[in-house]
């Protein structure tokens, strides 16, 4: 299928590792020439960069004088901008419970998992907005399935849910689709790898991180992880024509771990 991509240009926030490094991948596989931002830049993603038509720009989107930094060089390098990839967040389980979560802490999740995405969505409109694009967010389920283990991040990410939701009726009348991408559990470091969400929560609780891993996804009718490369391919058909009247839309990945009617 020809996802109708090639020639355009696009920018992806947290782009060095995960389901950042599998949507900058997947855009570049179908001609799409992207500005990665990141803090770092990882041998990964330099490997693309390498290739030629990745091109990262570090940044931290922490701060709102990072955000505007990374759209205004993502417009210097690409010279117009049809695809807004916003990927950027993270996460730390509570296992103190919400009496152990501090103001920064609090502070510190809406930063990265909600503002983040609005102050570089603000500054990239502009560009959008000539000549018609895409905005995709990687939310989470967590949005809609709230959870006391990441209280602060649950919060965050219905917050970008709204957020998205709103927007895609503003702009939707000017050609510009908003949509959301929720994945369950997904293969990447964050949690499975070292100081990650399944070694927290079993060093808090005594078990294994496998044994975590497996009682993640034990409710889900895939029995597994999401693949990074899996929410990629969903970026992908969401950033093309083929998804032509798809706006305000959230898209679910979690191997069927939300129950529905």
């Amino acid at each position: 299928m020809d996802l109708r991509l090639s020639g355009r240009t696009a920018l992806v926030t947290g782009a060095s590792k995960g389901i950042g490094l599998a949507i900058v991948r997947a855009l570049a596989g179908e001609g799409v020439r992207v500005v990665a931002g990141a803090r770092t830049t990882t041998p990964e993603l330099a490997a693309l960069a390498a290739e030629g038509l990745v091109h990262p720009v570090n940044a931290d989107l922490g701060t709102a004088e990072g955000a505007a930094t990374l759209v205004e060089r993502a417009a210097a390098e690409l010279g117009r901008l049809d695809i807004l990839v916003n990927n950027v967040g993270g996460v730390r389980p509570r296992v103190g419970g919400f009496l152990s979560v501090t103001d920064q802490d609090w502070l510190d999740s809406l930063t990265i998992n909600l503002l983040a995405a609005v102050r570089v969505t603000r500054a990239a409109l502009p560009l959008l907005l000539e000549r018609g694009g895409n905005i995709v967010t990687i939310n989470s389920v967590n949005s809609s399935l709230p959870d006391p283990l990441v209280i602060d991040y649950s919060a965050s990410k219905a917050a970008l849910a709204n957020f998205s939701k709103s927007l895609s009726k503003e702009v939707g009348p000017r050609g510009i689709r908003v949509n959301t991408i929720s994945p369950g559990p997904v293969e990447t470091d964050l949690w499975l790898g070292a100081g990650g969400v399944a070694e927290t929560v079993g060093a808090a609780g005594g078990s294994s991180p496998e044994d975590v891993a497996k009682g993640a996804v034990g409710g889900t009718a895939t029995g597994r992880f999401t693949r990074p490369d899996e929410v990629a391919d969903l970026v992908l058909l969401l950033a093309g024509d083929r998804a032509g009247n798809v706006t305000g839309a959230d898209i679910v990945i979690d191997g069927g771990l939300i129950s529905t009617l």
